[in-house]
């Protein structure tokens, strides 16, 4: 898991060096000073030297001055180390969630990967600041005070040893204890983020069946947990200050009651008052940097987490991949379906799909129509190897899918998903999506023939006009035919339309038909609808029924041959006469 972390800090390592050898000579600096100011006790005030008293005096402020200069500059540095190192952090889980699977993206939720991206990567940025610095200048400060402690009186400076088992014991109960609440707190936090992003998304419906109390209970449950998680990891926390209080003031009084006896009974010949002194300095340094392990050992409690779940991401690695040697070049948009089963979680017995085979020949318009839950989106998503099938093969243009560069094969094959997307931008913007370098000329071709011209056209902006996120300005029937449009500037040699004219009227659905049939004609289209009018003049209409192919045929051959089909025929076509 470190070597994992470690592989983020990149460019900033000489910041992440740099702050611990500042830390190192501040220590250093700060260890010297206790012994200087036994000696102008000793040598300098005992014996009224006020030349050593200057010197010494004078020496001490340009160690003061050169420890407050080695601080900053660690200060700095550990600075930037960290907030670089949180910076690359979140690249690489981005740049890693990037490249998942729709399958990789469904093992973690949205509000986790956020979770994740965000508290995780500061907790973990704290950390590793505190490690740089902290964390080298406690222990380097614990070794050089007792190594000056036991230089000065050996004896005495055993007390210290003493305290450093009770501590460690201590920390290590309270490591122990405080770790696993910190990690469900963090699962918790994930499911907070949910509660949230559902509100936040779904606003417009809450207000519609005045659901806020509910909302807003739900989301005081959620937080409610968090808190107790937190006070009861708290709680065990908690023990760590009284612990080390213990410890320093007892080290203190030890100290102070036997080395008082130890000048008196000595007349100062074993043990001076300026060394007494520096021993209780260095109990002080000594125990402080044992305090600030602590702390450490408490963020790294937090952050450890943290840690784990961040490096879940950057292991996770996409199950779609090219091969060895990928086809860049898509010469038609011929489909194929070959014994196809395909099943979610990669298992043959719970498949939802079983034994599709059936043959597309480029620039046909395929209809796809079927009850809920009979698969129809899950079909289409292995033409672009959105999913790798569970058995058999998806061919396009004669050759696998699983052959050709995901990145060819995908701008081959534009998709127009149920759930259309527009992201906070001009409309412009949102279309250059299709084509990064289209022209004006072209997005108007393109939106002319989605039927998206003449409404975009009646914006006070046209064409900048600014979409809010998510489409909230605009309504469902403009937002599918951007998205078409969007689709449509990419020039796709396959084009799927996910029951994307739903939200549309029948007179701008046979529109945007007749655009494709006219425009479009060497492209296939792959027509998902609910309506049989969307689907009627399609070259071949695919009936799928709990996974597998009921018929295939053309819009009269199945109504005279299938049942099933008929049947949503006349719901459609005969109810709504007799309801006129």
């Amino acid at each position: 898991m470190i070597k994992k972390l470690a592989q983020s800090v990149r460019e900033y390592k000489k910041a992440a060096v740099l702050a611990p050898v500042f830390v190192t000579m501040e220590v250093i600096m700060e260890v010297i000073i206790p012994l200087l100011m036994a000696k102008l006790i000793d040598k300098g005030i005992d014996k009224g030297n006020m030349s050593y008293i200057l010197q010494t005096g004078i020496l001490l402020v340009a160690l003061c001055g050169l420890s407050l200069s080695f601080g900053a500059l660690s200060g700095k540095y550990a600075a930037k180390a960290s907030a670089g190192y949180a910076k690359n952090l979140r690249h690489d889980i981005y740049y890693n969630v990037q490249n998942f699977s729709f399958s990789n993206i469904d093992k973690f939720s949205t509000a986790s990967i956020v979770t994740r991206l965000t508290t995780d990567i500061t907790n973990v940025q704290n950390s590793f600041q505190m490690i740089i610095r902290i964390a080298v200048r406690s222990p380097a400060m614990l070794i050089f005070s007792l190594t000056m402690a036991f230089s000065i009186h050996a004896k005495l400076s055993l007390i210290f040893l003493a305290a450093v088992p009770v501590l460690g014991f201590g920390l290590y109960l309270i490591v122990s204890s405080a770790h696993p609440v910190f990690k469900h707190v963090f699962q918790v936090y994930d499911k907070l983020n949910t509660v949230v992003q559902e509100n936040l998304y779904g606003i417009r419906l809450v207000k519609s069946y005045v659901r806020e109390k509910f909302e807003i209970n739900k989301f005081e449950k959620v937080s409610e947990n968090i808190y107790k998680d937190f006070s009861k990891a708290e709680k065990i926390l908690a023990f760590n200050m009284p612990l080390m209080q213990f410890c320093m003031y007892s080290c203190m009084l030890l100290i102070s009651w036997f080395g008082a006896r130890v000048i008196v009974l000595s007349g100062g010949s074993e043990l001076t008052t300026g060394q007494l002194m520096s021993l209780i300095l260095y109990a002080m340094q000594i125990l402080m940097s044992l305090m600030m392990l602590s702390m450490v050992f408490v963020m790294i409690i937090i952050s450890r987490a943290s840690a784990e779940r961040i490096v879940e991401i950057l292991d996770e690695q996409s199950d779609l991949s090219n091969s060895d040697q990928p086809v860049y070049q898509v010469q038609d948009g011929s489909v194929s379906f070959q014994n196809v089963d395909f099943s979610y979680v990669k298992d043959k017995d719970r498949l939802c799909l079983s034994g599709i085979n059936v043959e597309i020949k480029s620039g046909e318009t395929v209809g796809i129509i079927g009850g809920t839950g009979s698969s129809k989106t899950s079909l289409v998503q292995l033409i672009p190897r959105l999913y790798d099938v569970t058995g058999g093969s998806v061919k396009v243009g004669g050759v696998d899918v699983r052959d050709y560069d995901i990145e060819t094969l995908r701008k081959e094959v534009a998709v127009v998903l149920q759930k259309n997307v527009l992201f906070s931008g001009t409309i412009k913007e949102n279309l250059r999506w299709g084509a990064e370098n289209a022209t004006e000329e072209e997005m108007i071709h393109a939106c002319k023939l989605a039927q998206a011209h003449d409404f975009i056209q009646s914006f006070p902006d046209g064409y900048d006009t600014y979409i809010e996120q998510g489409g909230t300005n605009v309504s469902g029937g403009q937002k599918q035919r951007l998205c078409i449009a969007r689709a449509l500037l990419s020039r796709p040699k396959i084009l799927i339309l996910d029951d994307s004219t739903s939200a549309v009227d029948t007179k701008t659905d046979a529109m945007i038909r007749k655009a494709f049939i006219e425009e479009i004609p060497n492209t296939t289209k792959f027509i998902i609808a609910q309506r049989i009018s969307s689907i009627e003049n399609a070259d071949k209409i695919i009936v799928l029924d709990g996974g597998r192919i009921n018929a295939i045929g053309t819009h009269s051959k199945l109504l005279k041959e299938n049942p099933i089909y008929r049947e949503v025929y006349e719901s459609q076509v005969k109810g709504g006469m007799q309801n006129e």
